[in-house]
Order: C-alpha cells, then sequence, then structure tokens
C-alpha cells in the first residue's frame, strides 16, 4: 500500500461514481491519444485504459510510476518526471490529445498555464481541480473570482462543471472541496486578436497588482505611458478601472489597439 506523500499533493480519488461521471464527460474512443498527469495507484488510469486508447501517463513518484509500468499494458507509456519540467512537444508527438486528470492540486495552476501555451495540443480536457481554482475558471467579470486564468482559460475554451466532489472521495481527504470541469476548445479565440502574445501581457499585468487601477498595473509590468495612454483612448476603456471588471471584449479591444500601434511603430 503505498502511503500518499505530501511534497506531491498526493489525494488519490477512489470514488466510483465521481470516476464514472469523468470518463462519461471524456467520452473515449479506441483512437484516442489520452494524457494523464498524476496518475497515482491508478484507479483513473484503470478506467482510462477499458476504453481501449492510447495513454500517456506522467508520475512524478517513483514508487508510483514503477507500480504503473509493471502492469505491462499494451496501450499505456508511462514516463517519470515532473510534467512542468517536461518538453511538452516533445512528449505529446501524437495529437491531439485528450487530458483526463486528478491534477495534483499544489500545480494544478502551472499545469494549465503549460495547457494554454500548447493549446494545438488537445481536443478536450476533464480535469479535477480544488473548488477555488474551479470557481476561478467558471467566474464572471467583476466577482472575486475572476483573474487572469479566468480570462486566458475562456479566451480559448469553454469550460462547464461535470461534478462536485467531496474530500470523502480521495484518500487522505484532503481538507478543501474539489470540482471535475470540462474544457472545450474553441475552434478560434473567443475574441478577436491581433497578437496573442499582447493579450495574454495585457491580461497578466491587469491582475499583476489588483489593488491598482488598470493604468498603474500596466505601468509597474512595463508598458510605458506614451504606448498605453492612447491604446486607454482608443478602446474607450476607463484607465481608472480595476483589471477585474474588464469583459474579455474589452481585454481584446485594448490588446489590440496596443498591437497596432505596435504595428504603426
Amino acid at each position: 500500500m503505498h502511503r500518499p506523500r505530501k511534497r506531491f499533493g498526493q489525494n488519490f480519488l477512489r470514488d466510483r461514481h465521481v470516476l464514472d461521471r469523468i470518463i462519461t464527460a471524456a467520452e473515449l474512443c479506441p483512437s484516442d491519444h489520452v494524457l494523464e498527469v498524476g496518475p497515482g495507484p491508478g484507479a483513473l488510469t484503470e478506467r482510462l485504459l477499458m476504453s481501449g486508447a492510447d495513454l500517456l501517463a506522467v508520475e512524478i513518484d517513483r514508487d508510483l510510476a514503477a507500480s504503473l509500468r509493471d502492469r505491462s499494458e499494451e496501450h499505456l507509456k508511462v514516463i517519470e518526471g515532473d510534467v512542468l519540467r517536461l518538453d511538452w512537444r516533445e512528449m505529446l508527438d501524437q495529437p491531439p490529445y485528450k487530458m483526463v486528470a486528478n491534477l495534483p492540486y499544489n500545480i494544478s495552476s502551472q499545469i494549465l498555464f503549460k495547457v494554454l501555451d500548447h493549446f494545438d495540443l488537445f481536443s478536450r480536457l476533464v480535469l479535477m481541480f480544488q473548488r477555488e481554482v474551479g470557481e476561478r475558471l467558471l467566474a464572471a467579470p467583476a466577482t472575486r473570482d475572476y483573474g487572469i486564468l479566468t480570462v486566458l482559460v475562456q479566451t480559448w475554451y469553454d469550460v462547464s462543471r461535470v461534478v462536485k466532489v467531496s474530500p470523502k472521495a480521495f484518500v487522505p481527504p484532503p481538507k478543501v472541496d474539489s470540482v471535475v470541469l470540462l474544457l472545450t476548445p474553441l475552434e478560434r479565440p473567443r475574441v478577436g486578436l491581433v497578437d496573442v502574445a499582447i493579450y495574454r501581457t495585457v491580461v497578466r499585468g491587469a491582475f499583476a497588482q489588483r489593488r491598482k487601477t488598470l493604468r498603474n498595473s500596466l505601468l509597474g509590468s512595463g508598458w510605458s505611458a506614451a504606448q498605453i495612454d492612447p491604446a486607454f483612448h482608443s478602446a474607450n476603456i476607463d484607465p481608472s478601472r480595476r483589471g477585474e471588471t474588464l469583459t474579455l471584449e474589452e481585454f481584446a479591444s485594448l490588446a489590440n489597439c496596443l498591437a497596432d500601434q505596435k504595428q504603426e511603430d
């Protein structure tokens, strides 16, 4: 019996009902390629393999990785390592992938940023988060939970709740509630973007110092007054607003004005 290790954020999902809901949401077929991050003892892994899909499991725990390899499953490939340090384009060499996972909660946000950096590699994501992170991904503008991940994820994905999960579904039980979300990639960004890199920079800058005005936040993140003041005017956005009040459309408008300026320069 493997003893969960706190440093890896290990809470192992055991609830059959939750596992069933995850598998149903994943809509797997034998031709699929699936990525599972943090498979642990393999309760979800077993269900994924039953679909006949090719499964790539990434596990940082040496003992758990070895145990998964001992299964000698034809459709299972195990990579032992830190998913945040791996080369995703080298690792995911047969896209598109469906990512189905009970994510380690201590790195779930960082994994999402990795997903956003590799948007083109995924066709569907069914992921377990602690409830706080899940609420951020579902949040609306001008709410406490609305932030960088909200804006970036909702720009490229439809986000919906699959099932709420209580601590009792895990061994050991975490101290927080959890939620499974379905992220469905959009054919194109939800808002028109001139320059994706500038859009992401503006979004990150807007939330860097939430208590400051949008203008001061962007100034503090490297933009100059000569760049942002004309952009605020062109986008018809009050620079005294705070970043969390902007809709996706307003972020896109501001970023596009900045991108247009850059092209003119």
